[in-house]
């Protein structure tokens, strides 16, 4: 290896830190070829989410995506796990919960700019090399990149597990041409360990690092049609992600790392108050939540899930705001799951409005979700 490239890379690894970056690996730019028959498989059997690249040749080939890479340096930064002052959910004022990787500014934001200034160093250093950084909806893998950066190793909840951090990391990566010497892939550790399968609430964990994007939780609640009556139960007060495939995790145990100011959560922000949620305008939603990675499907998920919330707890104090969305809301999605609600929460008002907007309801799956809550309330 060129005594240049081995000096470079120390200085990459000095200036990372400097920087903020609270791990940092160094990869080859080869083809991924287990990843490859991977996601085959994945589409095959439709497990994928329909969010990431559909193109698997630029998934795995990063010479498509930057012409004669040689190395992938991939970055990792540790976000918090517990919240400081967390406003409790009453029985007047429920509450819902963004997960941890929501918490904050928009973690794209936050490790695009740690890459920018990476480029820059490196650019300083070798204006003729050759860069492609990117965070999350980028063509490749995060998780596999730092699985053979040395990261972490891929756990069987299809998360990166590092030794310090656990999985609560988001994860970045750069192409270069520049060929740096590769650092070594870490020993998966998962074990025998199956908690996180055992415990997943829909089973989108077919099985230890196999994951049917389809029922994950994480991504029903960022879909905008009507959720699927098997899921809307196994929602619990979640509105954005979902957690329990980490928490349950022994490598998380103790985990909980402040490093990053920007990325602390607002507990007003991230455990909202429910009933308010399902009348908030375009503009209190930008304001508010604008910021956090949790908005960018805009609001109409969120609402949708809340209502679902308020369901799961049976909250009667939000009939009245259910009744309100039933007459009111233009959007069916939003009309026919406070429909649903209204079943599931239950009393002789929610059966008689029910009723009387059957009548007059015109959208067919709306209607669905009348009937639905009609027939909750005269079992």
């Amino acid at each position: 290896m060129n005594e240049e490239n081995i000096k470079l890379k120390e200085e990459i690894i000095s200036y990372s830190k400097e920087i903020g970056i609270d791990k940092i690996g160094f990869a080859s730019a080869g083809v991924f070829t287990g990843l490859k028959e991977r996601l085959i498989t994945q589409q095959q059997l439709h497990y994928q989410s329909g969010f990431e690249e559909a193109d698997i040749e630029k998934r795995t080939n990063p010479e498509l995506l930057v012409p004669k890479a040689k190395s992938i340096i991939a970055i990792a930064l540790a976000y918090p796990s517990k919240m400081k002052d967390a406003p409790r959910s009453t029985r007047e004022d429920r509450r819902g919960i963004f997960c941890r990787a929501s918490w904050g500014v928009d973690y794209h934001d936050i490790l695009r700019e740690k890459l920018r200034l990476l480029e820059a160093f490196i650019k300083e250093r070798r204006p003729d090399a050759l860069t492609k950084s990117m965070v999350d909806t980028g063509e490749l893998s995060d998780r596999a990149v730092a699985e053979r950066a040395g990261i972490g190793w891929s756990g069987k909840n299809c998360a990166i597990i590092t030794p310090e951090f656990g999985s609560y990391v988001y994860l970045g990566e750069m192409i270069t041409t520049i060929p740096f010497e590769p650092d070594t892939p870490l020993e998966d550790n998962c074990g025998s360990c199956n908690k996180c399968v055992e415990v997943c609430p829909t089973g989108a964990l077919v099985q230890g690092g196999q994951l049917d994007s389809n029922k994950c939780i994480a991504f029903l609640t960022q879909t905008k049609g009507f959720l699927a009556e098997e899921y809307r139960t196994k929602l619990g007060n979640r509105l954005y992600g979902c957690d329990t495939c980490q928490t349950v995790c022994p490598e998380n145990k103790g985990k909980d790392f402040h490093l990053h100011p920007e990325m602390e959560p607002d507990p007003e922000i991230v455990k909202p108050k429910l009933k308010p949620l399902l009348t908030i305008s375009n503009r209190e939603f930008k304001g508010n939540f604008g910021k956090i990675s949790g908005s960018w499907r805009g609001k109409k998920p969120i609402q949708r899930n809340a209502i679902i919330a308020l369901a799961h707890y049976k909250d009667t104090s939000a009939i009245p705001d259910l009744q309100s969305l039933l007459k009111n809301d233009p959007r069916p999605v939003i009309r026919g799951t406070a429909a649903w609600a209204l079943g599931k929460i239950g009393d002789k008002q929610a059966l008689e409005t029910l009723q009387h907007y059957q009548t007059k309801e015109k959208d067919p799956e709306v209607l669905k979700e009348l009937e639905k809550g009609i027939s909750m309330l005269t079992e």
